[in-house]
């Protein structure tokens, strides 16, 4: 039997299985309640009492967000944190050894919001020192959580755009299911056709590896799942999973997060948040692989094999499906258009499911595979010819990122 013949069969019957558990998963894909909807059911659970009523004993929320080289979008995402309509936020912003004007507008921010009638002015925290064994990021989100009165904690990046009921939304969500973690996907803001076809084949390559709707299952402690741009954890279960300081070395603390969650075996939801967060991730297409290229290979263990499996895996099971039934003839290319078929229901189902949309992008599939493809490749080229990683302006050197990593097929063989 052919080379293209065996892997004919074998594409068929990996995106068989992928469509079997993706329809199997469908239960998990959740969306939480719009502000509309808890304001129905306030009102239906608690007659006589005015849907959308403020509560004097509803928890605090503290809001900690870690800033480093975030002068374009600071002010936007603080502001759009002051205007939420829940009663009871704190907003803790960190700038993280900014080199540009980050630190100076939040200052300017907090002036100006402490003229304003109503709600309490932002806390800025400014860090001009790393400490030994921390990433940046994480040590800012941490400082910012010793600074935080909450009850629920609200972990978020520093270019995020928020409605003005997402804050009051989770709240009840987390209370009314009893969740002790909720993260949720955002709406991801792409201009041009190009960046948008690489982003969702991004996320949808990154579902299948991580299948993120399985953080939804509480009958399982080894996938979990966290979102940077929204993680709202109670004050008891951060503390529990031993804070950032955890994870105080991992570029993808945000994933590590909703891991360590999980592996505490408390409660945790990912949901779609296309209707309450939105999030500009990259500008341009190039910025977008040079934005992944820097920490790609962490999300292999920084495991050489396992990168050049997955670089494979992306042009085998997403390019050739489309090059293959053009380029072969008989039954194997029947099987390549059977996988090509299967691939783009999947990907349909999964892009609407997490980011609400999806359309004529999947016509460029192999194009995006082969995008990815390179920067996996050049992401271990990288960070092995440096011996290590630049991230937001530090080098962090690759003997202490092993050192220090625990890996996702760590948690999935655990």
């Amino acid at each position: 039997m052919r080379f293209m013949d065996v892997w004919a069969l074998l594409a068929l019957l990996y995106w068989l299985v992928m469509l079997a558990d993706t329809l199997r998963s469908r239960e998990w894909m959740l969306k939480p309640p719009r502000s509309e909807d808890n304001a129905t059911l306030a009102a239906e659970e608690r007659p006589g009492r005015t849907a959308g009523k403020t509560d004097a004993g509803a928890p605090l929320v503290s809001v900690i967000i870690a800033a480093k080289e975030e002068e374009a979008s600071i002010a936007d995402t603080v502001k759009h944190l002051l205007n939420q309509t829940y009663p009871r936020v704190e907003i803790i912003a960190v700038n993280d050894r900014s080199q540009d004007a980050t630190g100076r507008k939040l200052d300017e921010l907090r002036r100006w919001s402490e003229g304003r009638p109503a709600g309490i002015p932002p806390r800025i925290i400014h860090i001009t020192a790393l400490p030994s064994g921390w990433l940046g990021k994480n040590h800012a989100l941490y400082q910012g959580y010793l600074q935080a009165r909450g009850t629920y904690l609200l972990f978020t990046d520093a270019d995020v755009r928020f409605e003005p009921h997402t804050v009051s939304d989770a709240v009840q969500y987390m209370q009314r299911h009893l969740v002790d973690h909720l993260t949720l996907a955002p709406r991801i803001i792409a201009r041009g056709f190009w960046l948008k076809a690489f982003v969702q084949f991004f996320f949808f390559t990154f579902s299948l590896y991580i299948r993120p709707w399985r953080a939804n299952d509480d009958f399982q402690s080894r996938y979990g799942m966290g979102v940077g741009a929204f993680n709202m954890i109670t004050r008891h279960a951060y503390e529990r999973i031993g804070t950032h300081r955890a994870i105080a070395f991992r570029p993808d603390d945000d994933l590590q997060l909703g891991l360590e969650v999980k592996r505490a075996r408390l409660r945790q939801r990912l949901a779609s948040g296309v209707h309450h967060i939105a999030v500009e991730w990259y500008p341009s297409l190039r910025e977008a692989v040079r934005g992944l290229e820097k920490n790609m290979f962490s999300g292999f263990g920084y495991r050489i094999s396992l990168a050049l499996l997955g670089a494979a895996g992306l042009i085998g099971l997403f390019a050739f499906p489309v090059i293959g039934m053009l380029a072969v003839g008989g039954w194997a290319a029947w099987a390549f258009a059977a996988s090509a078929a299967l691939l783009l229901t999947v990907y349909v189902m999964l892009i609407r499911s997490i980011l609400g949309r999806g359309g004529r992008e999947v016509l460029v599939f192999p194009v995006s595979a082969c995008v990815l493809c390179y920067v996996v490749l050049r992401s271990v080229w990288l960070t092995l010819r440096h011996g290590g990683i630049y991230w937001r302006g530090t080098f962090y050197p690759l003997k202490e990122l092993k050192r220090r990593k625990q890996t996702i097929v760590r948690f999935i063989k655990a």
